[in-house]
């Protein structure tokens, strides 16, 4: 069985003239020197054929140092320069001995621009020309009036020519530097926008990391005043009353100290389990975010009597704890706040995985209120609807809320998609 062999990739424009001007030298004294010697009985005598040997021998070691020098060198170099003018030289006196030899001449039409100033390009370009010329007529010097008028005439033409190659030659080398700096500026925007994703990157994960501190230390800030204004004057009322129940000589005022004791302390008990229960959930401890929330929603369900349904969208991903913890605050919150004002017949309670984002949508079908004067909180309840924005405000999120009276209400909390580290 035969394999189909890929086909070699294609020369680009460059590659192409490099290639030329690395070899090209050598096939053209090649085919000048084979063309010369065939022709050498009827154009040289044997002293010319012995010099033009000898020449042809200078100028394959002319190539032959060209080609070992020139890796390393940069083009123009005075070593380019004397190369392109020994060369020039070289064909010159071959072409003056053969015509032929000429074929070894051209090459200075092509490199000229590549290997000399700018300020000798026309120069090289005229001396090659005068060889052309000079080959082209008949053979150097002209043995006639009408050689020397062929000569003039032709040499105009080659002239001509060599202007109009240097010129093309000059315009596809200033392309080539265009082309080359836009490239050069490209790759260095490319650079700068990458720098720019990384920085990017990183400033995001900075500033995820702030509102996860700035987070912590509100949520220490809420508990310090909670415990101070709640929990530790409630003590402190427990200790003033025992302290009564002990001077007083009374049994019944006794009596009466002890059950304000009794009531500071269930009191004080209460707001101790409501702090405890606005901490990391324990529904979490276990279960991810899709099935804490089932499991909630179907509870609250049982319990109110109420018709519940829990929809996940999208594909779930393990979500970093302050998003997961938040969440599931916030529907519990939505959902204690439909049973307690909402009087609905059915609830529903939507998790979406979006691309970059996580959403929350808890909706009733209950009497409804004006978004812009909501119900006053009461004792009893929760951290409400202030609560729930500073809550996802702290993970650089949002919560909208869309009700109308006798229209139901839609909670509805968005969050970045940070997934568990």
């Amino acid at each position: 069985m035969t394999t189909e062999q890929p086909p070699a990739p294609a020369l680009s424009p460059a590659e192409g003239w490099e290639r030329f001007f690395r070899w090209g030298p050598y096939g053209l004294l090649a085919l000048g020197t084979v063309m010369a010697a065939a022709t050498a009985g009827q154009v040289m005598s044997t002293a010319g054929t012995y010099a033009a040997g000898g020449l042809v021998v200078a100028a394959l070691a002319l190539e032959l140092w060209r080609s070992r020098t020139r890796p390393g060198r940069s083009e123009r170099d005075p070593a380019a320069c004397a190369y392109y003018a020994v060369r020039t030289a070289l064909a010159f006196v071959l072409s003056w001995l053969n015509p032929f030899f000429s074929v070894y001449a051209v090459i200075g039409y092509f490199d000229a621009q590549d290997l000399l100033p700018a300020r000798w390009v026309r120069p090289g370009l005229f001396a090659t020309a005068v060889t052309m010329a000079g080959s082209q007529s008949g053979g150097l010097p002209p043995g006639s009036v009408t050689q020397w008028v062929a000569f003039g005439a032709l040499y105009a033409l080659n002239a001509g020519l060599a202007l109009v190659f240097g010129h093309l030659g000059a315009k596809e080398a200033q392309e080539a530097a265009v082309r080359a700096a836009t490239i050069a500026e490209l790759e260095r925007a490319n650079a700068r926008l990458e720098q720019a994703l990384a920085e990017n990157a990183g400033l995001q994960a900075q500033l995820l990391l702030q509102a996860r501190e700035a987070g912590i230390n509100d949520e220490r800030r809420r508990l310090a005043a909670e415990i101070h204004d709640t929990i530790a004057q409630g003590l402190a009322g427990i200790v003033t009353q025992l302290q009564a129940v002990t001077a007083a000589e009374d049994p019944r005022s006794a009596r009466e100290h002890l059950d304000r004791a009794q009531e500071l302390a269930r009191r004080s008990l209460g707001e101790a389990r409501r702090s405890v229960q606005n901490l990391g959930p324990a529904a979490l401890a276990h279960d991810a975010l899709p099935e804490a929330l089932e499991k909630a929603v179907s509870e609250w369900g049982e319990r109110t009597g109420l018709r519940a349904e829990f929809t996940v969208t999208g594909t779930v991903e393990p979500l970093h704890d302050e998003i997961e913890a938040t969440l599931l605050r916030i529907a519990q919150e939505a959902l204690a706040n439909t049973a307690r004002h909402a009087r609905a017949g059915r609830v529903g309670v939507t998790l979406s995985y979006m691309d970059g984002e996580v959403t929350l949508d808890v909706r009733d079908d209950g009497r409804g209120f004006d978004p812009t004067a909501p119900p006053p909180r009461t004792a009893s309840g929760g951290f409400g609807l202030d609560g729930m924005r500073a809550r996802v405000e702290r993970l650089a999120g949002t919560v909208d809320i869309e009700s109308e009276p006798g229209q139901g209400t839609a909670v509805s909390a968005r969050v970045p998609l940070v997934r568990h580290d």
